[in-house]
This record gives structure tokens, sequence and C-alpha cells, in this order.
């Protein structure tokens, strides 16, 4: 809910609370950053790495269709995030994903799909070459980065497993460990997290599966080794630490509308009209800059994808 004050400033122009709080978490954490950069060796902003995270990787094609705006820089990147696995607080998982272990990771595939089965990670990826999607991503609490994400196209994967007629949807799974994400010790969600996608959503071509980001290993706070991204949605929807797809014919139980149905919905599309029940959508902050910007609609990819969503009530349906 905003907070109303007498006066001329409207509603929608004050700053909620929670995003208040998130801006003195930010320059906390950018004054820790700027201090540890000054200790090589002790510590990194992506301290919580991956086995390999860090390490370049090759053959990368850049993408027609990345956007040509400012990238926010990598040390923002991997030091304020959204991953409750490993806490609630946006600098936990920088502090704590460590204990994740990536290697060897595989992923199992199920449902309505000729090709069933568990996949090593490398060869449910192969032989695509991956590409550089440099992509907004915006979150629900009216923060926003634009990231040069390493990938391949999610629809590419989709066709190799051949999905039957049956299924309109896909599931997607995170990593159920408790001892590796110790986030998943406390009730915060019904774990393991779970995400969907319309098959339409899933094929359509801005839709990735990530592995890596500023050309280099995903690190595990950011989802290592294998997330979803989705451009056009809210970032809840970009499930970290993939462990199994599931091809099903009716809409998955996610994991934030099981949890809170009146304030998470399955689409997640980014809607500036439609407010979130406790603060306004229609501005956000990108990670860096100290005033606040129009949202836009789709996160700036209606272009792209609006025609998937022809004919439905983006209100109700959010």
């Amino acid at each position: 809910m905003l907070i109303k004050k007498p006066g001329d400033v409207l509603p929608s122009e004050i700053t909620p609370p929670t995003l208040f709080k998130e801006r003195r978490r930010f320059i906390q954490a950018a004054a820790a950053t700027a201090a540890v950069a000054l200790l090589p060796g002790i510590l990194s902003p992506s301290a919580a790495q991956a086995e390999d995270a860090g390490a370049k990787l090759d053959n990368i094609k850049p993408s027609p269709l990345s956007t040509d705006e400012k990238r926010t820089p990598l040390a923002e990147v991997t030091s304020y995030n959204n991953f409750y696995e490993f806490g609630t607080d946006k600098t936990d998982p920088a502090r704590n994903a460590h204990t994740l272990h990536t290697k060897p990771w595989t992923v199992t595939v199920e449902g309505h799909c000729e090709k069933p089965g568990r996949y090593n990670l490398e060869d449910l990826l192969a032989p695509h070459a991956l590409e550089e999607r440099v992509y907004r991503l915006r979150c629900v609490e009216a923060w926003s980065m634009v990231v040069p994400w390493v990938g391949i196209p999610l629809g590419e994967v989709i066709k190799r497993l051949q999905p039957t007629s049956n299924a309109n949807y896909v599931e997607f799974v995170t990593l159920l460990n408790p001892e590796q994400m110790p986030g998943q010790r406390r009730a915060v969600l019904d774990w393991p997290y779970r995400e969907g996608l319309r098959m339409d959503e899933a094929m359509h071509p801005l839709t990735i599966l990530a592995v890596g980001l500023y050309g280099q290993v995903l690190p595990n706070q950011n989802g290592a080794p294998l997330r979803l991204v989705v451009p056009w949605k809210y970032g809840f929807k970009s499930i970290k630490s993939i462990v199994a797809l599931r091809f099903v014919e009716e809409p998955p139980r996610t994991s934030w509308a099981v949890q809170n149905p009146g304030e998470y919905g399955f689409y997640a599309n980014v809607n500036p009209v439609v407010d979130h029940p406790r603060w306004s959508q229609k501005k956000e902050r990108r990670i860096g800059e100290l005033f606040r910007r129009d949202t836009l609609p789709f996160n700036g990819y209606g272009e792209q994808v609006a025609g998937l969503y022809t004919g439905m009530d983006l209100r109700q349906l959010f």
C-alpha cells in the first residue's frame, strides 16, 4: 500500500516502503562491494561461485534480439539477487550460495514428449551454439537490470524433446536440497520452487535457457548452472538451478501463485497498469541509477510478444 501524505504529491509518485528498504539495502551492498574490491584475494562480489563460475565461455555469437541499453555492471548483477533458496535478503545469495554443487548436473525430462529421460546438462543443451542476449530484467519489487545473458533458445531444446499434442504447458522445477540450499530449511515457500510457461511462450524466440552472463559461466547466486530467462515477464518467472522439465496438459501450479494468488498470477507479464496490491508497478528503478523511470508494457518487448495474448484480459490474467 502506498503511504499517502498531504500536499500536492500524487500517491503514484511516493516510493513504496518496500522499495525504499531495497534502496537502502542496495546502497549498503554497493558500499560493501567497494570496500571488498580493495581486498583482492579475500572476497569478491560473486564469492558464491559455481565450480566453473568466472570461466570464460567460448564461441558465443551475439544475438540481434539484444537491447542496446547500458548494461548493469557485473558486480551489481552478481551481488543483488532474488534467490530465496539462499536467503530472502538481496545480498544473501552472494554470501550463501557457495554451498551449491553444480557438477555434475542432470535435468529430468518428463510428461507428454517422445524423448523423456534424465539428461546430463551438456547433452540436454548440445548441439546448440551459445548466444549472448542482452535483456532487461524487471522484478516485481520495482527494480530492473540490463544483463548480457549467455544461453540458447528454449524452443530449440523443446523441439529436440518432441512434445506431443497434449503438451500445452512446460513446468520447470528447481533443485530441492536443504543441505546445499539453506533457505529451504525455512518454510518461506512450498519447496521445491516451480514455474511454468504456456507452450507458445516457451517456444518464443526471446525465451532462453541461460548458462552464463557477461561471457562467463553463471555464478551460483544467479541460478547456476541452468536458469530460465523470459524477458517480458517479471523476474520471478526466471526459475533458477533447474533440475526438471515437464510437459503437461494443464497449467502447472507455480510457486508464487500458490503462495499468494492474490498478488502473483500465472502469467506475470510486466504490466504497468496492474498494480501489485502493496505497491505501484508504473515506475521502476534501474539498479545503479538514483531516479525511477516509467515501466514499459511487457518490459519493452511488446512488439515481439503482445500477439501471444490477443483477446486476453491482462488485468485479470496477471
